[in-house]
């Protein structure tokens, strides 16, 4: 994309989607320069929300994370797996109350508050529907009801294809998209649906909500098969920063890429600054 050309789109967004884990922060450790970032944002009339594939916290645990690392979220300005699971499920299967979740305390909870009813490990307790997630609560029996279930031909969802979580730790987490995999070896069945990005949903409800147009908004995140993908998916400006998981030669090789490589939300937040000049 030649600069001129870049300049303009640039000068057209109105609002930043911004991915969480690999964008605006490591794990449980904030960027240095995530809050100057918002903040220039904010001078330069520009509107921003969160958006995460990661459904192991509720709404509420979510916006005091981002409080303890001094970023003050409205939930109006959070998007996240769980809350789109809660919304699909609702619209797509009306009659549905009794769930079989794989997932944190914290995720359940969001859907307990939303109404819904958990089942239980037990062949004789059966759910309307297995709802699948990023679970780092996961225990073997658990995994294997959910088998079960699945085998049985009862609707199965998924939160997120995501295959691992980024980490500053030296470990590797094991996230929903891998379960599924796990899943699908045991029953030889894919989810029915998944949730998350890179499926545009949440992008397209905050362009409705704020009425924009689809080059009118910024998709910002650290992966190309769901933060950039999405953005694709939506008609949306695809943002791909090399501060998590996506180093500079895989992002030059891929199939489809990004409208811009930065190394972070810094060098974003220069060329919107620079493109309002």
């Amino acid at each position: 994309m030649i600069m001129d050309d870049l300049n303009k789109r640039l000068a057209g967004i109105r609002h930043v989607a911004l991915d969480m884990d690999g964008t605006i922060y490591l794990s449980n450790t904030i960027f240095p320069f995530t809050i100057p970032f918002l903040e220039k944002l904010r001078r330069l009339g520009i509107s921003y929300s969160f958006l995460t594939n990661n459904p192991t916290k509720s709404l509420d645990d979510y916006l005091a994370k981002l409080h303890r690392m001094g970023i003050e979220a409205t939930p109006a300005e959070m998007y996240t797996t769980t809350v789109a699971m809660i919304d699909y499920i609702k619209f797509h299967y009306p009659k549905a109350h009794r769930l079989f979740l794989l997932g944190t305390p914290s995720m359940q909870s969001q859907f307990e508050a939303a109404g819904f009813e958990q089942t239980s490990d037990d062949p004789d307790d059966v759910p309307d529907i297995v709802v699948v997630s990023f679970d780092m609560t996961l225990v073997y029996p658990r995994l294997c009801r959910a088998a079960w279930w699945v085998s049985q031909g009862i609707p199965y969802l998924a939160t997120n294809p995501d295959r691992v979580c980024p980490t500053d730790q030296r470990t590797v987490l094991v996230d929903c998209g891998s379960i599924c995999k796990c899943l699908e070896h045991a029953t030889g069945r894919k989810p029915d649906v998944t949730l998350g990005k890179p499926d545009p949903n949440m992008l397209i409800n905050i362009i409705e909500q704020k009425h924009l147009k689809p080059s009118e908004i910024a998709m910002v995140g650290d992966r190309i098969y769901t933060d950039i993908a999405m953005a694709q998916n939506a008609g949306a400006f695809g943002v791909l920063v090399l501060s998590g998981e996506t180093t500079l030669e895989v992002a030059q090789s891929a199939p489809n890429p990004p409208d811009l490589i930065v190394e972070n939300i810094e060098e974003l937040g220069k060329l919107l600054e620079n493109s309002r000049s």
